[in-house]
């Protein structure tokens, strides 16, 4: 699976963007300078498109690694070489890159048997707006049986619901939730995504609050809920959570889960079909 974020245009597009200001990872200030504001909520679809949204990489990767966002500093120069190949880079300091829809997203996917994890965006008044036209792509690509949709707005997997009893959903968290059990059972949903243990970096998951923090997961599991890791870079973090028996891991990495699979006589992650619920 590969995991998105669903936002809604200036008119009513569905399209695929993780930040809500498109300064970070585009070229708007240069194509619309002195606008009042840079949100993806505030563009319509047409202006979006105008958008460079490869050349920022590009130009990250040529940083010294501690310079480079985040999730890209501990991207190695084996990594890099390896996997970031020169006609890849050459595509995205083309200029030629642009922010897809939904639609594009989803065809894609389809094409290459993926299937896909949607994050919806809260955007305030019009998540309501949002929640109905992913449903409608969705089903308008048959896409339903291949997808996850997730949220921190837990409201919106509700409402999710009403539409659909089938489609797989995912209560998204920073935090381990206050009983759990019975909240995933109130919002209907199929599966726990659960941000990183943040004390890996001191004792691994070896001191109470890691303990605690595996038993948690475990406990999810095996009331029959999913529980997807995000986002899990560190080679040693995505072993101990393997041998913790969760079922999705949402990395930056594929080769490093890959490389943990491996090491674990795997070829796809345990109990993998909770993922989505199916």
């Amino acid at each position: 699976m590969f995991e998105m974020d669903a936002r809604l245009s200036k008119d009513g597009s569905v399209i695929v963007h993780h930040d809500e200001p498109l300064s970070r990872c585009t070229d708007v200030t240069n194509k619309f300078p002195g606008r009042a504001s840079y949100k993806v909520s505030d563009f319509t679809l047409a202006e979006l498109k105008q958008l460079d949204a490869g050349s920022s990489y590009v130009a990250q990767l040529a940083l010294p690694a501690l310079q480079r966002w985040p999730y890209l500093q501990s991207l190695s120069a084996a990594e890099m070489a390896s996997y970031i190949s020169p006609a890849e880079r050459e595509l995205y300091a083309s200029g030629t890159v642009r922010i897809p829809t939904l639609v594009e997203t989803l065809v894609l996917a389809k094409a290459n048997g993926l299937k896909v994890n949607i994050e919806l965006k809260t955007q305030g008044a019009s998540d309501a707006q949002l929640v109905k036209a992913v449903l409608d792509i969705v089903r308008a690509q048959d896409f339903e049986p291949f997808v996850l949709i997730s949220s921190f707005e837990h409201t919106m997997l509700r409402e999710i619901r009403q539409y659909s009893k089938t489609i797989a959903t995912a209560a998204l968290s920073e935090l381990p939730l206050k009983a759990p059990i019975g909240y995933l059972r109130h919002l209907k949903a199929n599966a726990y995504n659960l941000s990183c243990y943040k004390g890996l970096s001191l004792n691994g998951f070896s001191d109470k609050e890691g303990r605690h923090y595996l038993t948690h997961i475990q406990k999810i599991l095996k009331a029959g809920f999913g529980v997807n890791i995000w986002t899990c870079n560190h080679p040693d973090e995505l072993k101990y959570l393997l041998a913790a028996g969760i079922s999705g891991l949402i990395s930056d990495y594929p080769n490093r889960v890959q490389d943990a699979l491996t090491a674990f006589g795997l070829t796809t992650p345990p109990s993998s079909q909770q993922n989505t619920g199916h």
